[in-house]
């Protein structure tokens, strides 16, 4: 993006990942006032959600030192959602991985979402905020000029597996190995999953988008009839050995 362009642009270190904020609009006090309370607000949503400080509601709700009724708010909702999408999902997201409790699979698609809310609240209407290649954007990218967000290809590295244009809100998600290795695991066995290499999903929102992803790419086969009957989402998955499908619908975003 040009420095040419007026918007405001910041690069947050938080959660253990990099959250960029993109936003393409003249710079006001309020915008800017946004901005630092979107950055705020990730921060902590860390102190509150993260499983590495022994000290956060999460993980002291996790050893039975406190009840839920002891947390703030926000966990009551996430854990919510969190219970939504493992009934959607017919029990593959899950938010207790290998005995633990640990919503990361959806906290930070919420993160990111509640983000892009406050600086769309503030009035920006150009908005792209990217939370470890999860995206979450809100209007195109100006007037008449869609967002262009680069998926890369998990097996070839510094290729693209496909572009995704946006010309309104919509949330870009991907599950796979190639920046983390195995990390996802199969909440029924236990094992990780090994299905797919990569595994796209587009929606209306990040949260349930980056859950469902999850879910998906811990499915493995089945993935694609349930994702085919998920209203509102479309998917590009590349599994293992280089093949790649897409759902239905996923060419109206897709090229």
């Amino acid at each position: 993006m040009s420095d040419a362009v007026p918007g405001l642009r910041h690069v947050e270190h938080v959660m253990g990942s990099v959250f960029s904020f993109d936003v393409r609009v003249e710079p006001t006090p309020a915008l800017r006032r946004a901005l630092d309370e979107a950055v705020i607000h990730l921060h902590r949503v860390d102190e509150v959600f993260s499983t590495y400080r022994p000290d956060s509601y999460i993980s002291r709700l996790g050893r039975g030192e406190i009840r839920r009724e002891d947390c703030p708010p926000e966990v009551l909702e996430v854990l919510r959602l969190c219970a939504h999408a493992t009934r959607v999902s017919d029990g593959w997201f899950s938010v207790v991985p290998e005995g633990t409790l640990d919503p990361s699979g959806l906290v930070k698609g919420w993160a990111v979402e509640a983000a892009s809310h406050i600086l769309h609240e503030a009035g920006a209407r150009h908005i792209c905020v990217n939370g470890g290649g999860d995206i979450q954007l809100r209007g195109p990218a100006a007037p008449g000029t869609p967002w262009r967000i680069g998926i890369a290809h998990p097996l070839r590295p510094g290729e693209l597996v496909t572009v995704v244009t946006a010309h309104d809100d919509l949330a870009v998600a991907t599950s796979g190995t190639a920046e983390r290795g195995a990390h996802v695991f199969d909440p029924h066995s236990g094992r990780p999953a090994t299905g797919f290499a990569s595994l796209t999903l587009v929606g209306p929102r990040l949260t349930l988008t980056d859950s469902y992803a999850t879910a998906a790419f811990a499915r493995g086969e089945g993935a694609r009839s349930w994702l085919e009957g998920l209203h509102g989402y479309e998917a590009l998955a590349v599994t293992p050995d280089g093949e790649e499908w897409v759902t239905t619908g996923f060419h109206r975003y897709g090229s």
